[in-house]
């Protein structure tokens, strides 16, 4: 996913990106366009080729990205700075990623949240899991 979010559309670019064998490469992809992250889309007739392009299912995962990407370049990054820098292609600003709540504006940060059963949380599981306060972190734990 990384790869695609980077600008990678056809096999070979894939392929010479992450530099895997064309079977796991052509496994991983078939698997993004089941799960409708990406789509495969011809862009030659003769042979036929494709390309892939993400879906809104793929283009959203990368808020998942994107946390994981601050993470890194907060504990992995050596002291000459994080390995990519992302920009804002309308400003060209550096890109300063967090995790913020669209209720309240304010930045995530576990020790504030308590999980509790959603609506879609099957009612057997109910008494296996020690709701409220869950998450290690959270302001039942401190």
């Amino acid at each position: 996913m990384r790869e695609a979010f980077y600008g990678a559309r056809r096999f070979e670019e894939f392929q010479q990106r992450l530099g895997v064998s064309r079977n796991v490469l052509t496994q991983r992809l078939e698997r993004l366009v089941e799960e409708n992250m990406l789509k495969r889309l011809p862009y030659q007739e003769r042979p036929v080729r494709h390309e892939y392009r993400l879906t809104e299912k793929g283009r959203d995962f990368f808020t998942v990205l994107a946390a994981m990407i601050r993470w890194g370049d907060r504990w992995l990054a050596e002291s000459d700075g994080p390995p990519v820098e992302l920009r804002d292609s309308e400003t060209g600003l550096s890109v300063e990623l967090e995790v913020i709540d669209v209720r309240t504006g304010r930045p995530v940060d576990v020790r504030r949240i308590v999980p509790v059963p959603g609506p879609g949380f099957p009612k057997d599981l109910t008494e296996r899991h020690p709701y409220p306060g869950a998450f290690e972190g959270s302001s039942q734990h401190r």
